[in-house]
């Protein structure tokens, strides 16, 4: 026994002689990553000296070989940046600074590992040499943590999900076999860190999901690439056989990158931007006729307006009205969902009780543009129809139901992004995957949905929303459809078009339009309730989809959020807290507004009774400045919202 203990512990330290090591420090130097190299590359990565993930592996395989198995190096450059960047649809900010300090590995065989390490955290890709093309097999993504976390994620049983479940909340010791896979993003929460786990630069390539089935270890899973389709309605396709491979593709290449945030403070969550930073620049140019904005939708109230003189439903006077509405509050669009073709898998041949064309003439003497809604299917088998769509004066199309992330389908968003621009279309993706830089590359992607929103009614808790912020909508645009006007605490919910309703106070939907970032923002509900609570509306539809600046002035994981957010000179401020049992008070301090002069402030608070009768808000207005702080009030499932103007 005591031969052998020798024996393992001389094998140990040659092994650990032998391998090479290296180190990157953040440019602020409180995260460092340890990379060393000898049977295999393993990572270790530290915050403010204590280890968070600890001996990552990484690997590819392609045809038959492994990348990352028996690596020898051939040489190692450090490598660097401290840049401004400016993105073209900004959703936190209008100049990004992208500083890191990195590292670039070459190995004999004709591939590399790349690293970055910003200050709010840690980045990996491979990149490979080989010429033609070649078959992934598969990818070792392996995170070893070094305590328990709770981990909060989205799990579900297939590769092919609408990404509307709800989150799980589990310790990561208690992972297991059997457990159902989970999509991106994942965040990791403990008493000392957060690690938030995505990907960027997704470009032909699957989706990644994550397998949580050995305690306290994450491993990657990626959908096979399907290689023959049958029919499966008119929305969607079955996959009747699948390669043995993930991906086939050129040999010369970057791949995704694999990225960690790590923070200390959950606020930090809400200003990051690494999806950003990672994915590749603009690709399509001057975007002058691109315009992110505010969108009127009919679906989720069921096209009902009341009090007027017409017939409602799926018609063109209805249309009419919805234009009327956008146009008195300056929204840019509107949305025509399904319903305004025939059918769903003709896009060329309108509802007949619709003049399509006589409403984007009535729209355009309005300055009110129109969306279609489409299937991802109908488009694929009509890919034409973005030029005619153009002919027509169309702004932009929803497509929905993608449900999938396998390399084909994530290849079919990006051709669907080139052909859009190229015919001066933006795109919603509906039943989506969630953002991963290709919307940096082509902006004219506005939003993502990929969510459990507003539309799913009673599944759509303020308790599942809240932790929103903090994973989904922290990696890019999150089409979530708010504005609900019908408002209602969770034990009395009822919910059922034409009155839909929203779970939460009258405050927490009107915030939501700060808290939530996306580049087309809906107004869900009814015109004629948006009418009839003009003052809420006249706030709503001021509140940008752009933003110059974002300030967090408290924030905890699933519990509230109270940002701060600047368009040129003016401020609007959004808070929003979860089904807590009592009411929350906070004090902010109002240092973020400029030092030279006052603002007229315009608030929308809980009311006394919103705990009970979630209709219930107050609106304020006061004269402020910067040196002053106030309290806020928030009722369980509440919330706050102003806007700031300088006076």
């Amino acid at each position: 026994m005591k031969k052998s203990i020798l024996f393992l512990i001389s094998v140990l330290f040659v092994n650990l002689a032998s391998a090479q090591n290296y180190e990157v420090v953040s440019p602020k130097g409180d995260l460092e990553l340890s990379i060393s190299i000898g049977d295999e590359i393993l990572y270790t990565v530290q915050k403010n000296g204590n280890t968070v993930l600890e001996n990552n592996t990484l690997a590819l395989t392609i045809s038959g070989r492994t990348l990352g198995e028996k690596p020898k190096v051939k040489r190692s450059k450090k490598i660097k940046a401290n840049v401004e960047r400016q993105p073209t649809v900004p959703l936190k900010f209008s100049v990004l600074n992208d500083h890191y300090e990195g590292i670039r590995i070459d190995f004999k065989g004709n591939y590399s590992v790349e690293f970055r390490v910003f200050d709010e955290g840690v980045a990996y890709r491979f990149i490979t040499d080989f010429k033609g093309a070649i078959e992934v097999e598969s990818e070792d993504f392996t995170v070893n943590l070094a305590d328990e976390f709770t981990a909060h994620l989205q799990q579900t049983p297939w590769f092919k999900t609408s990404y509307e479940y709800p989150y799980s909340h589990i310790k990561t010791s208690e992972f297991k076999a059997g457990s159902h896979k989970s999509t991106l993003p994942v965040l990791l929460e403990s008493d000392s860190f957060n690690v938030l786990i995505s990907e960027s630069d997704l470009t032909d390539y699957p989706a990644m999901f994550l397998n949580t089935e050995k305690p306290n270890q994450l491993s990657g899973e990626f959908p096979l690439y399907p290689l023959e389709f049958g029919d499966d309605g008119d929305r969607s396709v079955k996959i009747v056989k699948e390669a043995d491979y993930i991906a086939k593709t050129s040999g010369k290449r970057a791949f995704p990158w694999r990225y960690f945030l790590i923070t200390t403070d959950d606020k930090d969550i809400l200003t990051n931007t690494l999806t950003t930073k990672l994915a590749q620049p603009n690709a399509l140019g001057d975007l002058e006729w691109l315009k992110p904005g505010q969108v009127s939708w009919e679906w989720w109230n069921g096209a009902s307006p009341y009090n007027v003189d017409f017939k409602a439903g799926f018609n063109e006077e209805t249309y009419k009205y919805f234009i009327d509405f956008a146009s008195k509050f300056d929204i840019p669009y509107i949305i025509m969902d399904e319903g305004w073709a025939k059918t769903t898998t003709d896009p060329y041949t309108p509802n007949p009780d619709i003049d399509l064309f006589k409403l984007i003439e009535y729209g355009k003497e309005r300055d009110v543009k129109i969306v279609l809604w489409l299937t991802w299917l109908t488009v694929e088998n009509n890919f034409e129809l973005f030029e005619k769509f153009q002919e027509w004066g169309i702004a932009g199309v929803k497509i929905d139901f993608m449900d999938r992330s396998d390399q084909w389908m994530v290849n079919y968003y990006e051709r669907v992004a080139k052909e859009a621009a190229k015919h001066k279309l933006f795109v919603d993706f509906h039943g989506s995957f969630k953002p991963a830089g290709l919307e940096i590359k082509y902006p004219n992607i506005l939003s993502y949905e990929g969510v459990l929103g507003l539309e799913q009614m009673e599944r759509a808790t303020t308790d599942n929303s809240l932790y929103l912020p903090f994973i989904r909508n922290a990696v890019g645009p999150m089409d979530f459809t708010p504005g609900g006007m019908i408002n209602m605490q969770p034990e009395i919910y009822y919910s059922r078009r034409p009155n839909s309703a929203a779970m939460g106070t009258r405050a927490y939907q009107m915030a939501l339009f700060v808290v939530f970032e996306s580049g087309l923002q809906m107004l869900a509900d009814n015109p004629t309730n948006y009418y009839n609570n003009e003052e809420c509306t006249q706030f709503i539809t001021s509140v940008p989809t752009t933003w110059d600046e974002t300030v967090v002035l408290d924030a905890k994981i699933g519990e509230y959020v109270v940002v701060a957010k600047r368009k040129g000179d003016v401020w609007y401020t959004g808070a929003i807290t979860n089904n807590s049992k009592e009411e929350r008070e906070f004090e902010i301090s109002l240092d973020f507004l400029d030092k030279t002069g006052k603002y007229e402030m315009t608030s929308f608070e809980d009311g006394i009774n919103a705990g009970r009768q979630g209709l219930d808000y107050k609106m304020i207005k006061n004269s402020v400045d910067s040196k002053q702080s106030m309290k806020i009030r928030l009722v369980r499932n509440g919330g706050w919202a102003a806007v700031f103007k300088p006076q």
